[in-house]
């Protein structure tokens, strides 16, 4: 994993089962799948000094239309860190 993705926070009782480094057009990225009380999903996540100059509808709309991963009916939440921008969605509920 490069320097910059290897410090992303994890919540408490939160369960990784997926990390992958990618690229989505020429950002570096994360995509996670994951599981949190009773909710499992999946997140692409941005170094904020790279995507700096995107507007939150800009990111999800890399993320949409700039990968397969989307479903057609999911909702996108978007969470800016400190550090690290999170694209979520394809939430599936126990």
């Amino acid at each position: 994993m490069t320097d910059k993705f290897k410090n992303i926070p994890v919540e408490e009782d939160t369960r990784i089962l997926t990390s992958v480094e990618a690229k989505i057009e020429d950002y570096d990225v994360v995509y996670q799948k994951w599981h949190w009380d009773g909710i499992t999903a999946e997140s692409v996540i941005f170094f904020n000094d790279d995507v700096a100059d995107l507007t939150e509808e800009q990111i999800k709309h890399e993320v949409a239309l700039c990968t397969a991963l989307v479903k057609e009916d999911s909702q996108l939440t978007f969470k800016k860190g400190d550090k690290y921008t999170f694209v979520n969605f394809n939430f599936i509920t126990d």
